[in-house]
């Protein structure tokens, strides 16, 4: 399948790539929207914090927001996984994997981050159910409740006064070495947060929640719930491949439009930002939509000025 006359394609079809095909949709430009329907959310049974859409599955958001989309003929989406591009600013091509080429004059990654493989046994069948990454996003839920903190250093030392918001009764396992200074530790004995630095053995639970983490020097530790940090990359390896400034992370240098390095490419959502909500991912999508409409128009209005 070839379609030579898109002006966007949208790789990724979260809360980013959904806003940004709404607004480009509504400004009637012709867009595809590429997607492998892999969300990294899909272990997550609600979805907070979005205004009119606290507590809606993902799975459901994004079914509406596409029949919302559909109100918009010049939007489609591609089930399939983009495995290439090539091309520059107006020209680009991008190849998929189930062999479809798609033209295109500008671009938007909205290709959002993907977990490593969790190393700690017992904690991918837990995450999603009791045991979370986001305080925001699921904090309200185990308020007051006894939690396992999984973190380190410098990291932890801005988690911990976080989560002190929702409860003061959790514990901190840091998995072997804390990577802290006297001072941190000093700080978290005067605010009465137990931790403990033995390997995690695995995590005791029942269908989906935790009981208590169990830990190599036999210490065990039980909870209703656990937040941890993830260890993340991004969702697609294409920015970095078309020379895309990347940073921690893989996360996509963007200014405050969404514009990459690369004329013609935009970033927006978890991809290109370390605020990893939904609401400020679907907010970035709106802004880059709006940026790439007014670059397309601005030079359909120039181009039209050359010819007289």
């Amino acid at each position: 399948m070839k379609n030579q006359h898109l002006d966007v394609v949208i790789i990724g079809g979260g809360p980013a790539g959904l806003n940004a095909a709404l607004v480009l949709g509504r400004a009637r430009k012709n867009v595809a929207v590429i997607d492998e329907g892999r969300p990294r959310n899909a272990v997550t049974r609600e979805t907070h914090g979005f205004l009119t859409r606290d507590g809606i599955s993902p799975n459901e958001f994004r079914q509406i927001a596409k029949e919302e989309i559909s109100a918009y003929p010049s939007v489609f989406f591609v089930a399939d996984t983009a495995v290439s591009i090539a091309g520059t600013d107006g020209h680009f091509q991008i190849a998929t994997a189930l062999g479809n080429t798609y033209a295109c004059k500008k671009l938007l990654f909205a290709v959002g981050m993907r977990d490593r493989p969790l190393d700690i046994p017992g904690l991918a069948e837990v995450y999603g159910k009791s045991a979370f990454v986001c305080p925001y996003c699921d904090g309200w839920e185990l308020r007051d409740e006894p939690l396992v903190v999984i973190n380190k250093g410098e990291e932890l030392m801005h988690f911990a006064p976080l989560i002190s918001g929702w409860t003061n009764r959790f514990t901190i396992c840091t998995n072997g070495p804390d990577e802290l200074t006297d001072a941190q530790r000093e700080e978290l004995q005067l605010n009465q947060v137990p931790m403990f630095d033995s390997p995690i053995q695995y995590i005791d639970a029942n269908d989906g929640i935790v009981r208590q983490v169990v830990l190599e020097d036999g210490t065990t530790i039980p909870c209703r719930g656990i937040f941890f940090k993830p260890d993340l990359v991004i969702g697609s390896d294409l920015p970095r491949a078309i020379g895309c400034d990347i940073a921690e992370m893989g996360k996509v240098f963007i200014d405050i439009l969404g514009k990459t390095n690369i004329k013609g490419v935009y970033s927006a959502g978890d991809a290109a930002s370390r605020m990893h909500q939904a609401i400020a991912a679907a907010s970035m999508g709106a802004l880059a939509a709006a940026a790439i409409n007014n670059e397309l128009n601005v030079e359909a209005w120039r181009k039209t000025d050359e010819h007289f």
